[in-house]
């Protein structure tokens, strides 16, 4: 498993979105990317989440970024996720966990003695020559979005 730092080059992804088309890093050349992984849809920490980029999203577009979100569910349950909270925000499908270990965020964690491996909570901006130029790790959810989107637009 690597471990992505500000300076890297961003591993490059093809996968599902909501609604079946194929998303790719390369897509997205030129213009800044907030790739952000969470551990599951339709839970506590997610949805806020989710529901904070959404709401923060044309302020992101204003700023020339596009957000993305990525975990390990089907893209049928992306498409229940996205619809039940209205999102807009893209939502990538990593079934496999390829992506996920590329980018270091498969990990073990440990909840009430036990240890298992899940998605750490994450999100990088990855500039538009493919770069990453801000990581956040073990986010916490509140003031998460506005510290992201200060970090955009400067």
């Amino acid at each position: 498993m690597s471990q992505i730092d500000t300076g890297a080059k961003a591993p490059a992804f093809e996968a599902p979105r909501d609604g079946g088309e194929t998303v790719r890093l390369a897509d997205f050349a030129g213009r800044t990317v907030v790739l952000y992984f969470y551990p599951k849809d339709d839970t506590s920490g997610c949805t806020t989440e989710a529901i904070g980029f959404s709401e923060k999203a044309a302020e992101f577009a204003a700023a020339g970024a596009v957000v993305i979100g990525m975990s390990k569910d089907s893209v049928k349950k992306h498409d229940k996720f996205r619809d039940k909270h209205a999102l807009n925000v893209i939502l990538i499908s990593d079934e496999g966990g390829d992506i996920c270990e590329r980018y270091g965020v498969w990990v073990e964690k440990s909840m009430y003695g036990k240890t298992y491996f899940g998605i750490e909570r994450a999100t990088f901006v990855i500039d538009g020559a493919g770069v990453v130029t801000h990581v956040w790790r073990k986010v916490k959810v509140p003031g998460h979005v506005d510290a992201v989107l200060a970090a955009i637009t400067g």
